[in-house]
């Protein structure tokens, strides 16, 4: 846990901030108005992250926070206060672009899952058990790769949200977080992570498939070259996300479908699917609280 919050905490001071500007265009609320409306929807996404947590499952940070601002902002100033978007060329937008990428990252981490089991499997297929120390080093710098890209793109959310509150309070002007907020943050994420987590750690590596140190550095190396990618464009991805996504496509790349718990699957999809619309009304019935004690 140490070793990942360690790379954890690198993982935005060496990518860039991409991510954080990206968040910065999703609502679009002036001065205080838009104070209150950032402030609403940390509640709605923090609520439903808490409960998923509780639950063991590997909610999405990057929906939750989508879903929260966009439901504060709809009940603060109608569909004029969210910038739907798209993509300027292929760095994404708004609202759109932000759901593009959070859809797209999970099925090119299964493709890729599947892939790059295959092609281990077949450069492997004479090795012997002496190969086993070479894995289990593999093991420690996929998991290293894979925690560094983590924070590079899930550490950046939170300094793009601090950086769309100080825009709203005239602190700041451009679009980029300061750097204390992309540290503080980083900071932030390495703390949690030690912290533990362990229902969503068995989830992931134990109850969607049962993971092989083989199976764990496909897994590491597809979905941290996702996230890499999602990061160097700007494009806000959930790393529980593509992590369970790589998972099942590691499964199914055995040809061992019967051994994939499409049970835990289905549940987790389903947790994703409602995700946003449960954020958005739970960031509403805040935004409705905070009005009316201020």
């Amino acid at each position: 846990m140490l070793f990942a919050a360690a790379f954890n905490l690198l993982g935005p001071l060496l990518v860039g901030a991409a991510v954080a500007s990206t968040l910065t265009t999703v609502v679009t609320v002036p001065g205080e108005d838009a104070v209150r409306v950032i402030g609403a929807g940390l509640v709605g996404a923090l609520a439903w992250n808490v409960a998923s947590l509780w639950r063991g499952l590997p909610a999405s940070s990057g929906h939750a926070l989508v879903g929260g601002l966009v439901g504060a902002a709809l009940m603060e100033a109608g569909t004029g206060a969210v910038r739907w978007g798209g993509f300027d060329g292929v760095r994404p937008v708004g609202v759109v672009g932000v759901l593009v990428s959070l859809a797209a990252a999970p099925i090119l981490a299964a493709g890729a899952g599947l892939v790059v089991l295959r092609l281990l499997r077949r450069l492997l297929r004479r090795a012997t058990r002496r190969l086993e120390p070479a894995v289990r080093v593999a093991q420690w710098a996929g998991a290293a790769w894979l925690a560094l890209v983590h924070g590079s793109n899930d550490a950046q959310k939170a300094a793009g949200v601090i950086a769309a509150l100080l825009i709203a309070g005239g602190e700041a002007s451009g679009r980029s977080a300061p750097g204390w907020a992309v540290v503080g943050s980083s900071v932030a994420l390495a703390t949690g992570t030690t912290l533990g987590g362990w229902g969503i750690v068995r989830t992931v590596g134990r109850r969607i498939y049962p993971v092989r140190p083989l199976d764990s550095v496909a897994s590491q190396a597809s979905s941290a070259s996702v996230i890499l990618l999602a990061s160097l464009l700007g494009a806000p991805v959930s790393t529980t996300q593509v992590v369970a996504s790589s998972v099942v496509g590691i499964g199914v790349g055995r040809r061992r479908w019967r051994h994939v718990d499409w049970v835990v699957v289905r549940e987790i999809a389903a947790a994703w699917a409602v995700t946003i619309p449960a954020t958005g009304v739970m960031a509403a019935l805040a935004l409705l609280a905070w009005r009316s004690v201020s």
